[in-house]
């Protein structure tokens, strides 16, 4: 299914998101902590906590309870998008280095919600990881198979059909028939596509790529640029509660 690049139809928010997420360079670089954004805080995250932030962004979390590419509380006050590829050693380097604490501190008290968007931007084994990713998820063990295919090194042994498999039943997907076919299934390819152009609708077109409630972060940043953006989200939160 071709994927269409044009911005998503949400307003003037995304014109503008669409220019910064410009500004801070989406690339598969190695991202530098210093770097100032267009409003002058680092990666997107500032001391305001409505600096940088798009309500019409923050409105594309899903907020699903059922879906298995998300982790956490459906009405967390705080949701990250993560918008990644398994062949892109940086989305592999937030995985291993950034994500388990996040998890640990904001995920597992009920702070955030971390929801997973497939973006295959190095070819074809790029986007069979991502539908053998989602098919993982049909049975219950996404975040598992996400854990396998971004372990250290991992890869390096490439995405082809085999290796799948192989992560598949690393992942405890148990029936590993039904995997394959999913995994080649219109429905996964329409799951990624659907990923993808959202993506592209917001002007990422590198990995990896986060919303924090609408607040755009550029690459794998230090665990503290995550961390002050859903502490400054969370704390807007509050303020508009009462």
């Amino acid at each position: 299914m071709p994927v269409s690049r044009k911005p998503l139809a949400l307003g003037a928010a995304v014109a503008a998101a669409a220019v910064l997420l410009g500004v801070v360079s989406y690339t598969a670089a190695e991202p530098d902590p210093t770097a100032p954004t267009a409003d002058g805080s680092v990666a997107g995250a500032s001391a305001d906590p409505q600096a940088g932030m798009y309500r019409e962004l923050a409105a594309l979390a899903r907020r699903d309870p059922a879906d298995p590419l998300a982790i956490g509380r459906a009405d967390a006050p705080v949701v990250l998008i993560e918008y990644a590829d398994f062949a892109c050693g940086y989305c592999g380097k937030f995985a291993r280095d950034t994500a388990p604490a996040l998890v640990e501190k904001y995920v597992d008290s009920g702070t955030l919600r971390i929801e997973w968007r497939n973006l295959p931007i190095f070819g074809a084994e790029s986007e069979a990881a991502a539908r053998a990713a989602w098919a993982a998820g049909r049975q219950g063990r996404f975040w598992q198979f996400h854990e396998a295919a971004y372990a250290e090194d991992a890869k390096e042994k490439g995405f082809g059909a085999q290796r799948l498999k192989e992560l598949a039943a690393e992942a405890g997907v148990k029936d590993l028939n039904r995997f394959a076919r999913d995994a080649e299934s219109d429905a996964a390819r329409r799951a990624v596509a659907e990923d993808q152009e959202e993506a592209y609708g917001l002007g990422a077109t590198s990995t990896p790529s986060f919303l924090v409630n609408g607040r755009p972060i550029a690459g794998a940043q230090p665990q503290r640029t995550f961390t002050e953006a859903i502490e400054a989200a969370a704390g807007a939160g509050k303020g508009a509660a009462r």
